[in-house]
């Protein structure tokens, strides 16, 4: 008989062929949705049950920096406008309860944003009840839509201070932290979990932590000041990145294990008490990689055990760059991140008229992303966002001198590009409506229902002659009914979800940017191109069989039919895209493939 340490035989390739490719959330449709800013169902919660002037209460909807009055009830009363949409999931800004108000004077505002939290255990009070909550989930539930919390392990409400009354950065090098004995160390020696974490105290620290106000924080954990890194503010570069206060607020120390383990109870809880479908996790970047790859390889496995084997982890790492995206998967273990290199390279191709070869880049990269859980089709893409501002935004950025009409046509074309290529498409509330605004953070979040808020009045609606003063819930909008109709057609046609993706033409310059997208059950191609320049293109490239009828699905375009050399030519028109449908499966290759694997030289890592 085999011995104990003898692995086991490898699986026969007809288990392997049973086995899903990928995880299940390849064909998600996100809508991402702040819910003070959404719909206002209960207007008894605005002031979130505290009383006095809108800095003790948060509440003010004549500025923008304020709660506006949104709440859980509002968007469960809409959930059937969000459907409309396509929408398979919902992903809401945090919901936790916040400190209704940080800072001072002009540079007051609230934490309607829900990144201010000081009780991670309830709703916030202006956005209703744990009960409202499970209401709400139910209710999409029921209407085939799954729900998402935005959470944050990195930080929490700015309640810290330092005795020093300073908050410049201070760095590991010049002041290493100190044990309790007084003996420096480095606590990234100790991040993966596997040493006993020295013990140390407030004499630890560079500067000396102190908690001020009455904002005590939940679960009480959080309240002890050596649970957090107290080196000053970030300048979000170098270290840190990881070790500083993002704008003030208390750092986490995510290297000590006494801060993983609260971390994973806490969202522990959420999942088991709520029946909630993934989470988007804030960010990321800003925690050090050992700790994700200890929270989400526990939540992975607690979620399993509540019956949830699909549950779903993206996180934020803001950055174009797939070599710093790419390792929260690889090394992280998160499921996926948002595709921030893929935002930018449709801007680029939308937006600005750029070269296809950018957008061949982003997807020639998307090999980075393979693991043995998770691969680049799971990756969630999106057009612009809260932070850094609306795809909107953007357009009137990149053409001052664009009508309403051209712009229009912009935007449609970068909801064309995100849709129809692989990822799980994020569309940011109001949207669908034409919202812009006049830059990321407070201007890109304007209310769905009408605005008091001046900064907000005078923003265009692209595709619309509404203004801000009045409710924008209108399914008959143009980018509305156009983005039901890509969901439609996603839905008529999975490959267009998630068939397996091969580039097959991409214009040096503005142009024709096309690929295959080809259903691994079926069999059958689809050939999906588009053209961001001012004029008709047309473009010759080989498909995936000879002799092959194409059928236009979308875009009005023209049914075709590949050579013996499996080519086609295809004409897009100017600023639009088409797609092709195979009359059949693929044919059968004439030889099978080979496959060559060169071990990489001792000590190298790498990808294969």
């Amino acid at each position: 008989s085999a011995r104990a340490d003898t692995p086991p035989p490898p699986p026969s390739d007809a288990k392997l062929a049973a086995e899903p490719a990928r995880h299940d959330d390849t064909r998600e449709q996100f809508y991402f949705v702040l819910p003070d800013r959404f719909a206002n169902g209960d207007t008894s919660n605005d002031r979130g049950g505290l009383t006095g002037s809108r800095l003790s209460t948060g509440y003010d909807p004549t500025d923008k920096g304020f709660y506006q009055g949104g709440d859980l009830k509002g968007l469960t009363k809409k959930l059937d406008y969000i459907k409309g949409l396509g929408t398979t999931s919902i992903w809401m800004a945090p919901i936790f309860k916040n400190r209704p108000v940080q800072g001072t004077g002009s540079n007051a505002s609230a934490g309607y944003h829900g990144y201010w939290i000081t009780d991670f255990t309830q709703v916030d009070p202006h956005f209703g009840t744990n009960k409202d909550l499970e209401t709400l989930i139910s209710k999409a539930h029921a209407k085939g839509m799954k729900v998402f919390f935005d959470v944050i392990t990195n930080h929490t409400a700015d309640v810290v201070d330092y005795e020093e009354k300073s908050y410049d950065y201070l760095s590991k090098g010049a002041f290493p932290y100190l044990t309790k004995d007084g003996r420096p160390f480095d606590d990234a020696d100790y991040a993966s979990g596997d040493r006993r974490f020295p013990a140390v105290d407030a004499d630890s620290f560079p500067r000396t932590p102190t908690v001020t106000g009455t904002d005590a924080k939940v679960p009480s954990w959080l309240n002890d000041p050596t649970m957090y890194h107290n080196r000053g503010d970030s300048t979000y570069a170098g270290e840190s990145t990881t070790y500083g206060d993002f704008s003030g607020l208390d750092d986490l120390w995510t290297e000590r294990p006494e801060v993983v383990k609260g971390m994973e109870r806490i969202y522990q809880r959420w999942v088991r008490d709520f029946d909630i479908d993934g989470f988007r996790i804030d960010t990321v970047k800003h925690v050090n990689m050992e700790f994700w790859t200890q929270w989400a390889t526990a939540l992975d496995a607690y979620a399993a055990k509540q019956g949830r084997k699909d549950f779903f982890m993206f996180g934020e790492v803001y950055s174009a760059d797939t070599s710093i995206t790419s390792p929260y998967v690889t090394q992280g273990r998160l499921d996926a991140t948002l595709d921030f290199p893929f935002q930018e390279a449709a801007r680029q191709y939308a937006s600005q008229g750029g070269s296809a070869r950018k957008l061949a880049s982003v997807f020639g990269d998307d090999y980075k992303y393979t693991t043995d859980k998770a691969n680049a089709y799971e990756q969630v893409t999106f057009l612009g966002n809260h932070d850094m501002g609306r795809i909107g935004y953007f357009l009137n950025q990149d053409n001052p001198k664009a009508t309403d009409a051209e712009l229009l046509a912009k935007d449609e074309l970068a909801n064309e590009l995100m849709f129809l290529s692989r990822g799980n498409p994020v569309v940011y509330y109001g949207d669908e409506q034409g919202f812009t605004g006049a830059g990321g953070d407070k201007d890109a979040r304007q209310t769905m229902f009408a605005s008091k808020t001046a900064d907000y009045l005078d923003d265009d609606e692209i595709g619309t002659d509404r203004t801000h003063a009045s409710d924008a819930y209108d399914t008959s909008a143009p980018l509305y009914q156009q983005i039901a109709a890509l969901a439609k057609l996603r839905k008529a046609n999975p490959a267009l979800t998630d068939g397996v993706q091969e580039e097959r033409y991409a214009a040096d310059g503005a142009g024709i940017y096309a690929f295959s997208r080809t259903d691994a059950k079926t069999g059958q191609e689809y050939v999906v191109a588009f053209n961001n320049a001012g004029e008709t293109k047309s473009a010759t490239f080989a498909t995936g069989s000879a002799d092959m009828a194409f059928k236009g699905v979308y875009g009005g375009a023209s049914d075709t039919t590949s050579g013996a050399d499996k080519k086609i030519t295809v004409s897009v028109p100017a600023g639009s895209a088409i797609v092709l449908k195979a009359a059949s499966r693929l044919a059968e290759p004439a030889t099978k493939p080979t496959l060559t694997l060169k071990a990489p030289a001792p000590g190298a890592t790498g990808t294969v």
